[in-house]
């Protein structure tokens, strides 16, 4: 095996962690500055409309609860390997939040998180952060499902027979997963997946599901707060039905991390624009979330990017 000197391999991390950090910045200038249908003096007028100290923090605060709960959420699994702090959570979720930015689905969340831990745990860390990632998803498709189901209802999107059609597939994958699930491929199959779920204990994965909920409750909030900073005037089950749906149905779409507020803002814009809202308003709305959540996160990563350090071999 060919060996790397020590001086040249500190060099190499240096190079990659700048390129990390300096392409995160890099597309989130782009996104921002370069987006048109982002239009910046009707917003400034209704910020300097709207604008209050106790407003901004409270929005503000959605986003560090949004975070937070993922941070528990984390260490709380992260226990099935060995106990790490609030502190050591938070590094690594939002270090490894920033390594994922460029890669389809947050891909590389599993590999930056991994880096965190021994070599010999990376199988564990990225099966954990698989279920950490799991749980909300499952729960997005819950709410989404039923919202979907509410907004439908009143609006007529989706014909009966597209509805009983959509709910058919469902019945039959359910179906084809439960008859393939002791089928092994390289070693893996779903009854293996589902055993290996069950050694973690119940508390665990309870704590996990409560944590999802509040993360989920946290996020949909801090959206309808939005539309109602922005003077959007609709009942409120009409819009936690429709965040739901397009956060369910944009969450289906594989996307990159720094286009993520491009994919919800276009299906953002179809359902809103049933209800009237303008679209500038859901554009606006849509990068808002995209920078509270991701951006702000991001730039927090950044300094444990730079900061990391890898872990030598005992």
């Amino acid at each position: 095996m060919i060996s790397i000197p020590h001086k040249a391999k500190q060099f190499l991390v240096l190079v990659v962690k700048l390129l990390i950090v300096g392409g995160a910045f890099y597309f989130i200038y782009n996104q921002l500055a370069q987006n048109d249908k982002l239009d910046w003096q009707k917003f400034i007028v209704l910020f300097k409309k709207n604008q209050s100290v106790s407003g901004i923090t409270f929005i503000l605060l959605f986003s560090v609860l949004n975070r937070y709960f993922e941070i528990l959420k984390w260490q709380n699994l992260a226990q099935v390997i060995h106990k790490i702090s609030v502190s050591e959570a938070t590094k690594q979720v939002l270090g490894a939040l920033t390594a994922g930015l460029f890669t389809p689905n947050g891909i590389g969340e599993y590999a930056g998180k991994a880096l965190f831990f021994e070599k010999k745990d990376t199988k564990k860390v990225v099966f954990l952060n698989l279920i950490c990632n799991g749980i909300q998803m499952v729960l997005t498709i819950i709410f989404g499902v039923f919202g979907l189901m509410y907004f439908n209802s009143k609006y007529n999107v989706i014909t009966p027979t597209t509805v009983t059609l959509l709910f058919g597939a469902l019945l039959v994958l359910f179906l084809v997963v439960f008859l393939v699930k002791k089928i092994t491929i390289k070693g893996y199959s779903i009854e293996k997946l589902i055993h290996k779920i069950n050694e973690i204990p119940k508390s665990i994965h309870q704590k996990n599901i409560l944590l999802g909920i509040c993360r989920y409750l946290v996020f949909s909030h801090q959206y309808y707060f939005l539309f109602l900073a922005f003077d959007v005037d609709l009942p409120y089950f009409t819009l936690i039905a429709t965040i739901s749906a397009v956060y369910f149905l944009a969450s289906s779409l594989p996307t990159f991390q720094f286009l993520d507020f491009a994919v919800k803002g276009s299906v953002a814009v179809y359902f809103f624009g049933i209800l009237g809202v303008n679209e500038w308003i859901v554009i606006f709305i849509s990068t808002l979330m995209w920078f509270l959540n991701v951006v702000l996160p991001v730039l927090i990563g950044s300094y444990y990017v730079l900061n990391f350090k890898t872990k030598t071999a005992k």
